[in-house]
């Protein structure tokens, strides 16, 4: 069987799906809308100060909680990104 092209060769590229809306699905996957989830925030890329020698234990403290913090939202992402790429099709395995 010989491959379908989906492309034109135009310039401008080619886009699946016209709106948010539109199924897609890849690799037999039932198509579905675009995901969308508030997991799937940015992580915030405030920044975390070194700690210095002279900190005292509670500005250590705050740090620790802060990198803590980060790493969970990189998690969450991580983990939404995943679950959205296996719905797609994208990725193998179960969500």
């Amino acid at each position: 069987m010989a491959v379908k092209q989906l492309s034109d060769g135009g310039a401008d590229g080619v886009k699946i799906g016209q709106s948010a809306a539109d199924l897609v699905g890849f690799y037999g996957f039932t198509p579905i809308v675009q995901p969308a989830a508030t997991a799937q925030s940015a992580v915030a890329s405030t920044t975390i100060t070194a700690i210095t020698s002279g900190e005292t234990l509670v500005g250590v403290a705050t740090q620790v909680v802060a990198i803590a913090a980060r790493l969970e939202a990189m998690r969450v992402l991580q983990h939404q990104t995943r679950a959205d790429l296996i719905a797609l099709g994208l990725q193998k395995g179960s969500i």
